[in-house]
This record gives C-alpha cells, structure tokens and sequence, in this order.
C-alpha cells in the first residue's frame, strides 16, 4: 500500500502532490489527458511559432497565493504584471483602465476616481488579509473579522440591484462589469460582486501577471518539485473505478464532486455525497485563439498596455450579454475577455506578430462556434482587427469538456459562482476537503473555489497530513 493517490494532475492537485511529497509521503498522480495541468496547459493552437494557453492565461492569483507565496513561485519561473492590469473600451474611442497604481487608476476616472478609491482603498491596504480570509473556510471565523467585514460591506455597496452605486459616470461601473463579470452570472449579483472585488483590488497590489512561455511554466514547476520529492505523475492514466487505483491511506481527487461520486461511491461520506448531487454547475465560455500580423489596433491607445481587455461596452451593455446567457441565449454581442501576452512576453509568437487569447461567455454545454462574434467585438473596439488575423482556432464549451473533464458543459470555475456556493463549497464546513475516511476532494469545486491558486490541494494536503499521517506540513521553499 502506497501513502497517497492523486486522481488528477490540474494545480491543485499538483499542489497536493507537491505537499505530500515534501512531507516524504510515497505519492502518486492519475492524470487522464497525455500532458499534466489542467486549465493551465500551453499548446501550439494556430500556426507554428505561436504559444497559446489552452485554458487560463493571467494570473491574479499567482503572486497572492499562500500555496504559491509558500512554494516560491515567483522564484521559480518568470511572471511579469503588466503597467495596466486591466481595461474596458467603453466607446469607439474611450476606455476604462485598471492601472497597478490606484491613485492614477482613480486620476483617469475623474468625478469618480474619490468614490472608486473609498471601494479600494481599505482593502488594497489590507490586501495580504484579505487574501488570507477568503483563500479559507469562513467557518467557525473569518480569519481576519474587520477585513471581511469590509469586504461584505463592499459587496453589498456592488452586488445589490441597481449597483454600482456612489458612481456617476460610465467608466467606472464598465470597469466593475468587466472585472465581475469574470464569474459568468447575472449582474448585477452578490456572487458576482465577491470575487470580482478580490480580483480587482489585486489589480491594484500585485497585478495580473503574465507567465512567460504560458501557463504551463506553473505547471512545469510544480511537476518539477513533486518529481524530484520522490512523486510519480503518471499521464494518459485514466481510472474508470475506484478498484483501479492502487490501494492507499489517503486518496485526493482533483475532480469534480459528481467525479468523485462516480468513482468513490459509498466511501463518500453521506452528507458529503447529498452535497455532491445538488452542487450546480455553471453557464460556460468558448475560446478563439488567434495568430495575428502584429498588435491589436485598438481605437483607445491605453488599451494596448492591459494586459487583460474585457469588452462588452457599458455595464448595462456587459449586463445584458450575462443576462442572455443566463436565460440560454448566445448573445449577439457577447461578453469577450481578452488576453494580450505579447505586451510583456515575446516568446508567444514570431517577431513583430501577436498570439490574442479570447474567450466568449455562452450557455452551459454550447458546441456553436461564437468565432464571427468575438470578432465583430473586437472590430468594434479595435477597427482594422480582421486585417491583422492570420489563423484562428475555436475552442467550444464542449471541446472545454472533452479536454478536461473538471469543466462540465464548458464550465470553467468547475461549479457555479452562486452566494450560496461561495461559502459552502460543495459544503459548509469547517474543512470541506474532507469527503470521507481518507478521501479529500481538493479541486475547485472547494474553498476557496476557481482560479489558479493551489489553495484547494494546498489545504486538502495539509488536512491529510494532520489527521491520517501525524505529519507537519512541510517547508515548501525552492
């Protein structure tokens, strides 16, 4: 019998691995797909000589992390965040820009750049707690109780009907759309609102990073420090059962919960597997990777220095693509985020030319290829767009699936970004990685939830390491 097993290679179940490793535990991974990652996999999508990232491409949780602040991350591999973290074309000719700087964030904002920094101030002062608070259970307390309360008290001032309130222009509320809007929902929401709110205020501390050579290099790194701690990453291994796994103490699934249902069965502890059958699964988002000529020529020159670009024009505008979606519709001008690597990372393409990374919000399980829409977004902000395109490659919801069985129907938070599904993630507890004697779940379908953070493998394996092996958790320094 082996210490651990660990039922897919994505980050957090990398992270566990890396956890368990270092702690000199005998460990090895089950990863279905031929190349280890998950959402955070770089393949060659368009034409020779561009990098595109299959799934996420920046990472405003990479520098915040715990896992990754532990583990050395920014030691490890290069990440670069761009000037300006994000930004909104609202108009032909006029954006939005979420700068690094939140004074000159506020600046550009104008009549609203006071009641932007009454939003952001607080928590941008507190970012290292707040961070802190929601990458844990809120149970039996916050971590840190007068951070939280901030918090909430900003997610109730965005989150209600008729939010954003306290602005009186457009820029800033396309600005809170664009960033809120990343949990594909309807706005305005307090759902939405929460992890908006985080995303935005790391905006303005450590930025939205861009790992250069693509997300893989995460990934890279974290298979790199298992292996030489001694862990087995076996790829195109798939377990169809739970009697095809090697017998071991502890089991870590990087699943989804109805995953680990339908391998584990009745060692699923019974509230956990009730919880399991009502978890929701979100509305979902297609991809279109492009190769192009040379940059984007966006009609609003500060755009070209965001790293991140969402369009959808006016909240109202960017609300009523959600709202379309959330009633099984594609809009017809769609929610479009987009990524610009080249502005910090040349290897992403031949010299002079530009790999774009695009996804577009759609229904949960769409197999339509939005590629004519996405464009026509891009046209709108960027005229001229069409000339630059060399190659282009759609990624449906479905395909989404078909390429990493965590994304049900193209849902890329691996569960629904509901109030309810924020706190209890698949349940309210004070360690929701336990599902039974020896079975954690640990992927994003558990506090603290999506992103690229480690946090689920990171607690799930420290959890183990506590209760089934009397272990300390183990440094994780390089």
């Amino acid at each position: 019998m082996i210490d651990a097993v660990v039922v897919g290679a994505g980050v957090n179940g990398l992270a566990a691995a890396v956890v368990l490793a270092r702690a000199g535990l005998d460990v090895e991974v089950w990863e279905a797909n031929a190349t280890p990652g998950g959402g955070a996999r770089t393949l060659p999508l368009t034409e020779p000589g561009f990098v595109h990232d299959w799934g996420s491409a920046v990472h405003p949780m990479a520098l915040a992390s715990p896992f990754f602040r532990a583990f050395g991350l920014a030691d490890r591999i290069e990440l670069t965040a761009p000037d300006a973290s994000y930004a909104q074309p609202i108009d032909a000719d006029r954006a939005a820009v979420a700068w690094r700087d939140l004074s000159r964030t506020a600046d550009g904002l104008g009549p609203d750049g006071k009641a932007w920094r009454n939003v952001f101030a607080p928590l941008v002062e507190h970012s290292d707690q707040l961070i802190e608070t929601v990458m844990a259970p809120m149970l039996p307390l916050p971590a840190h109780p007068f951070v939280a309360a901030r918090l909430g008290l900003r997610i109730a001032r965005t989150g209600l009907p008729r939010a954003p309130w306290g602005f009186a222009g457009e820029a800033a509320p396309a600005l809170l759309a664009g960033v809120f809007a990343h949990s594909i929902s309807k706005l305005p929401s307090l759902a939405a609102a929460a992890p908006g709110l985080v995303l935005a205020t790391l905006a303005h501390t450590v930025g939205w990073p861009i790992p250069h050579g693509g997300s893989q290099a995460i990934t890279d790194a974290m298979v790199a420090d298992a292996r030489a701690h001694g862990a087995r990453i076996l790829l195109d291994r798939r377990a169809l059962s739970f009697d095809d796994l090697p017998p071991a103490r502890a089991v870590f699934f990087d699943t989804s919960p109805r995953s680990l249902v339908a391998l584990a069965g009745d060692r699923v502890a019974s509230r956990y597997r009730r919880a399991a059958t009502r978890y929701r699964y979100g509305d979902a988002a297609t991809k279109v990777d492009f190769a192009l000529r040379g940059p984007v020529p966006w009609a609003a020159g500060e755009v070209s220095h965001a790293g991140t670009v969402h369009l959808g024009g006016t909240w109202r505008e960017v609300a009523a693509a959600e709202a379309e979606v959330a009633a099984g519709r594609h809009a017809s001008r769609p929610y479009v985020l987009v990524s610009q690597p080249g502005i910090v990372d040349a290897s992403r393409a031949p010299e002079g030319k530009q790999a774009l990374w695009t996804y577009a919000h759609v229904p949960a399980g769409s197999d339509v290829d939005v590629r004519e829409s996405v464009i026509a977004q891009l046209e709108r902000f960027a005229p001229g767009f069409r000339d630059q395109v060399i190659a282009s490659s759609v990624t449906t919801a479905r395909d989404l699936e078909r390429g990493d069985a965590n994304l049900i129907g193209g849902d890329i938070a691996t569960g629904q970004v509901s109030l309810r599904q924020l706190v209890a993630r698949p349940v309210l507890s004070r360690a929701p990685w336990r599902a039974g004697r020896g079975i954690y779940l640990c992927s994003a379908a558990t506090v603290p939830g999506p992103g690229v953070h480690g946090m689920g493998g990171f607690h799930a394996a420290r959890l183990a390491l506590s209760e089934v092996f009397g272990r300390p958790a183990p440094d994780l320094t390089p």
